[in-house]
């Protein structure tokens, strides 16, 4: 092997952690033998570094073609993975390929092969089919999230993606669930099963469970309630449907509620600019699908709202795990209408008393700035900054949470200074360059 990671301090301090837990320790351990893996560890627990610090260790430098493959059920999943990967700075490139991302982009960022390829099965199948990728020199396989990955609408992908691999020497698969078969077409051999989840999936000290019982049907005036019995901490509403997300996400705004929606059928800018809206704290509120039920990693999320009722427990596992993750707290609402039970794998809930005077939330102190440039255009974080400091004026306390896309980001500034702002920067270039900036839709 070109490289060694078995001394981590390197890595740890990177990460700015101190130690790695348990369960990615026993994967490090077992990553050293020749079998497959099947890992199994709760939403939230760190499975991505758990795979992808072992990996490092198995990468050649001498080997300037795709090494490694990862497989995510979802494009959000995709780009964590990349960022956590270039976090640890290993040297090694590489390059992601999702649905709704430039697929002329992602057959440039090929041409030279990444040693990790990470993506969704749709892109991948058709980068493949393509002749874009060098299938033969990839010899290790990992299915992040594989339960979701091999639902019924990918199995053929997964089946076609995998049957194109001819070199696969080790399979690393991950999930926060455990009664999952997994196809013959995987191809998994003698493989070690390290099982870190526990009956429950957070502690109950880490995770409460109320019940909200609406007496109306439509459940919309007992949710307004809620969020404003709530204040403006950072809430997940969870909804069954994407028409759902966007009616009720309406009804908020007409109550002059600030809040973002996310659902699958948006277009990928839509999806960015709304995720880094809430990340940032532009909304303290996300209405959204089980779409956002993994693969985000958001930060400090207090409540999980089950406005809709989940169809399934493992809807509402991968749901509430959105929330108390590492050793943060958080809780758990269903709201219940006049028809409808609190399932039964629900733990046992106490009933939250609303109010019945709505006091309106205070409104959140961030604005989001779109800015029409981004990695492509050789603009990064450094550059925003000093933009901004310079043409606006802008302290470093005005200017919070930045994300650069490839070809757009985003930037929070203080809503008190956003008029003046706009006004300020109207006519002035980035790097010798005028590119549209305007309030992020």
């Amino acid at each position: 092997m070109d490289n060694n990671t078995d001394n981590f301090e390197h890595l740890l301090a990177l990460l700015n952690i101190t130690a790695f837990n348990e369960m990615q320790l026993a994967s490090i351990e077992a990553n050293k033998t020749g079998s497959d893996i099947v890992l199994l560890s709760a939403t939230g627990s760190g499975k991505t570094l758990a795979f992808l610090v072992p990996l490092l260790s198995q990468l050649q430098a001498s080997n300037k073609k795709t090494q490694a493959i990862v497989i995510v059920p979802a494009r959000e999943l995709a780009m964590q993975i990349e960022k956590v990967f270039k976090s640890l700075s290993s040297g090694f490139k590489v390059t992601c390929c999702y649905g709704g991302h430039l697929r002329e982009t992602e057959e440039n960022n090929l041409i030279e092969p990444p040693a990790l390829l990470i993506g969704t099965p749709g892109r991948l199948a058709d980068h493949i089919r393509r002749g874009n990728i060098t299938t033969d020199s990839i010899e290790t396989l990992i299915l992040d999230e594989f339960d979701k990955s091999l639902e019924a609408g990918f199995e053929e992908e997964m089946a076609f993606i995998i049957g194109s691999l001819p070199s696969i020497k080790k399979r690393v698969l991950t999930s926060a669930t455990q009664a999952v078969s997994v196809p013959a077409f995987v191809g998994l051999k003698n493989e070690q099963v390290l099982n870190f989840l526990t009956d429950e999936e957070a502690s109950p000290e880490k995770l409460a469970y109320k019940v909200v019982n609406s007496t109306d049907k439509d459940k919309l005036e007992s949710l307004f309630k809620l969020v404003c019995y709530l204040g403006n901490r950072s809430t997940v509403v969870f909804c069954n449907h994407r028409e759902s997300v966007e009616r009720v996400s309406e009804y908020l705004t007409g109550q002059t509620i600030t809040n973002v929606f996310y659902h699958g059928s948006m277009e990928q800018q839509e999806r960015d600019s709304a995720l880094c809206k809430f990340r940032n704290g532009t909304s303290n509120i996300l209405v959204t699908t089980d779409l956002a039920a993994r693969g985000l990693d958001i930060p400090n999320i207090r409540y999980i709202v089950h406005y809709h009722l989940p169809h399934t427990e493992d809807s509402f596992i991968h749901r509430n795990g959105r929330t108390a993750r590492m050793d943060a707290s958080g809780t758990v609402i269903l709201v219940v209408g006049p028809d409808e039970k609190v399932p039964g794998y629900a733990p046992e809930t106490e009933s939250i008393d609303l109010p019945e005077t709505a006091i309106l939330p205070e409104k959140p102190k961030w604005s989001t700035i779109f800015v029409a440039a981004g990695k492509k255009d050789k603009v990064n974080k450094i550059d925003i900054v000093g933009f901004l400091s310079n043409k606006a004026n802008l302290k470093k306390e005005d200017i919070g949470l930045i994300e650069v896309k490839d070809f757009f980001s985003f930037v929070a500034v203080k809503k008190i200074k956003m008029n003046e702002t706009l006004r300020l920067i109207k006519n002035e270039k980035i790097k010798n360059k005028k590119v549209k900036i305007d309030i992020a839709k």
